[in-house]
Parts: C-alpha cells; sequence; structure tokens
C-alpha cells in the first residue's frame, strides 16, 4: 500500500499566510524524505481553516526540495479558472516537475468561493467543470482549435497568427495524470473519472460511501473498455501513528486533529449532511461525539501494530484494499517533531505490512 498526504490545510485560521505557506512546505518536504508517494494542496479563496488559495504556489516551492514525491492540486475549482489559463500554468510546472505532477481537479463545494467569483448558482458548476475540462485538453493537445462555449470561448493560435512559433504547451510526457475528489454518494465526480480514466480520489465519510464509489468507478471503467485496478484509488482518511497506543492517543486528540474536528470538521460535516455516515452508529448524538469518540471510532488511532490491525479490519469491511492511503495534514506547528514522527511510521511501519 502506498501513502500520501493531502495538504488542505486544516491550519487554526489565527496563522498568517507565511506560516500555512512554510508549514505546507515543510510538510511536503519530509513527505518526500520519509518515503510518501504523492502530495496533494487544496485550494480555497476565502475559508479560514482551509487556507491555500494558490496551490501551484506551494508545489512550485516543493520542487526545489524534494526529488521523488508526485506533487499536485486537489483539486482545482475549475468553475473560477479560466481553463485556458490554467491548462499553460499546469502544464509548465508538470514541465518543471519532469513526470512529478498530477492534476486534481473538482467542482468547488462552498459557496463562499463561488460567491467570490460572482457564481450564484453552483447547479452548473459541474457542467462548467466538463466544459472547463474539455478546454484544458484540447490546448494541452498543442494543435489549432476554435472553441465557444455555454461559460468559455478559448481557441489554440497559429503561428500565422501571432507571426511567431507557438511555443510547446503539452505536459510532460504528452498527457496530463488527472484526478477527481468524490464528495457525495452517488458522485458524478467519481463516475466522469470513471468514464475517462482519471484517479479517483475519495474523501472518508463512512463505508457504505466508499464501497459505492468503488462500484460506480468499476462500472464505468469496464463500460469504456478499460481494465479495472482497485489500487488506483486514493482514499482520504485520518490515521495517527505514535509508538504506543496511550501516545498515539494524546497526539491526535489533544493535537491539531482533535482541535480541528471540535471547531471546524465536525459543524462542517453536520453541515453537508454527512458526520451521521462516518459514525459507525448513524443514531449516535453528535453533541457526544467528542476528539475522544472519534479517535476510537472514526480516525485510525495506535502504535504501528494497531493501526496495521486497525487498517486490515477496515479493508474486510470494504470487501479488499485500495491502493493509496492520503492523510490530511493538520496544524502541528508547535509540535512538529511528533506528527512528522507518525508521518514516518505510517509509510516506513505500517504501509509496508499492507
Amino acid at each position: 500500500m502506498k501513502v500520501g498526504m493531502f495538504q488542505t490545510p486544516f491550519m487554526r485560521p489565527e496563522r498568517s499566510p507565511r506560516q500555512v505557506f512554510d508549514w505546507a512546505v515543510r510538510q511536503a518536504v519530509h513527505a518526500d524524505k520519509v518515503g510518501f508517494s504523492e502530495y496533494w494542496v487544496g485550494e480555497h479563496a476565502t475559508l479560514d481553516w482551509e487556507s491555500i488559495p494558490s496551490p501551484e504556489l506551494v508545489i512550485a516551492a516543493a520542487a526545489l526540495q524534494t526529488s521523488r514525491i508526485k506533487l499536485g492540486p486537489l483539486a482545482h475549482l475549475l468553475p473560477y479558472h479560466n481553463p485556458s489559463t490554467l491548462a499553460v500554468q499546469s502544464a509548465w510546472l508538470s514541465q518543471i516537475l519532469e513526470g512529478r505532477y498530477q492534476m486534481g481537479v473538482a467542482t468547488g463545494a462552498y459557496p463562499s468561493d463561488a460567491a467570490l467569483r460572482g457564481v450564484t448558482d453552483m447547479s452548473k458548476n459541474h457542467a462548467m467543470m466538463f466544459e472547463a475540462i474539455e478546454i484544458m485538453q484540447r490546448v494541452w493537445k498543442g494543435e489549432p482549435f476554435s472553441h465557444v462555449g455555454e461559460f468559455w470561448d478559448a481557441g489554440f493560435p497559429t503561428s500565422e497568427l501571432s507571426h511567431e512559433t507557438i511555443r510547446d504547451l503539452r505536459p510532460w510526457g504528452g498527457s496530463m495524470p488527472m484526478a477527481m475528489t468524490g464528495l457525495n454518494s452517488p458522485s458524478p465526480s467519481i463516475e466522469f473519472a470513471g468514464k475517462q480514466g482519471y484517479i479517483p480520489a475519495s474523501v472518508f465519510a463512512g463505508n457504505a460511501f466508499l464501497r459505492s464509489h468503488f462500484e460506480t468507478y468499476r462500472t464505468q471503467m469496464e463500460a469504456a473498455g478499460r481494465p479495472y485496478d482497485r489500487l488506483v484509488h486514493r482514499v482520504v482518511r485520518d490515521v495517527i501513528v505514535a509508538d504506543t497506543d496511550e501516545a498515539a492517543r494524546r497526539l491526535a486528540i489533544e493535537g491539531g486533529i482533535g482541535h480541528a474536528w471540535d471547531v471546524y470538521l465536525k459543524p462542517t460535516f453536520e453541515r453537508f449532511g454527512i458526520l451521521q455516515g462516518i459514525l459507525p452508529d448513524p443514531m449516535m448524538d453528535p453533541s457526544k461525539v467528542d476528539a475522544a469518540y472519534l479517535a476510537e471510532h472514526v480516525w485510525i488511532v495506535g502504535s504501528p501494530h494497531t493501526v496495521v490491525r486497525k487498517m486490515k479490519a477496515w479493508f474486510e469491511e470494504l470487501g479488499g484494499p485500495f491502493g493509496t492511503l492520503l492523510v490530511y495534514s493538520y496544524d502541528y506547528l508547535d509540535a512538529p517533531r511528533e506528527w512528522e514522527h507518525s508521518m514516518d511510521l505510517l509509510a516506513n511501519e505500517v504501509a509496508p505490512l499492507l
């Protein structure tokens, strides 16, 4: 099993932009050092707990200090970008990283991010995303085209038009590895990922939720005539490891993850109606869900031996394993070594046994 990180980030709102940036880059460098396979960076413009509006800046900085790990946004919110501009910028990053860049895309789920761009009808976001992907794919081919769409007009110029040679705008290797996140069940994004052969990335919202994503993706891949391999799946879930069970529980409950869930994530999941799906007992009173409960029943917390046991049990509940576990990054800026030790144990003591 491979391990990666999803740097959303869940940083306390009082952290300065420089602190958030430095932590995100530091996490990428450490993830590369201990053997994580990939590092994804979230994009949000207005959220005070998810405060990276430009993942490409973190990726560019990390590119200079890493050598093996793959880097990418998870995800660029396509309704809020000019697709031609984003296609050129991402292809350039792909060339800079020489094969270590992969691009995640999504529709955007938060009304405040939409309102900032003047989007008042988010029901059109999926259609906007699909049109943006079509335009970007055509730009990456590097061939002249003209597109007049519902949301954007675009084209690829000829050398006769500009009177100069058009530089190569293709990604490294000629194509862009693409990923799509799934936050709903059923998920139109996971369905589209299967149709296109993109990487599916599912945010954990309960086992039934994940099983539906696996089945949707498998069905669409097979319908498109592509071989299905469950190992392509990325699943985002909180996993905390320490030398002992007690130390892991303390790191989780008293640390950045406990605080983020108490103040931000639990209320957010309640608002989106997915908290009950995460809880093993759907009748559980949300007011009684605290960090201690989460550490025992929702997060995977413990020593390497305990985490391996819990992960294997989870795989059985899912009907088998998947390819890459993505762990969220949290605000451990004041205690980085314990958090980074958790990353090390996960990559080198837990993952090899799964």
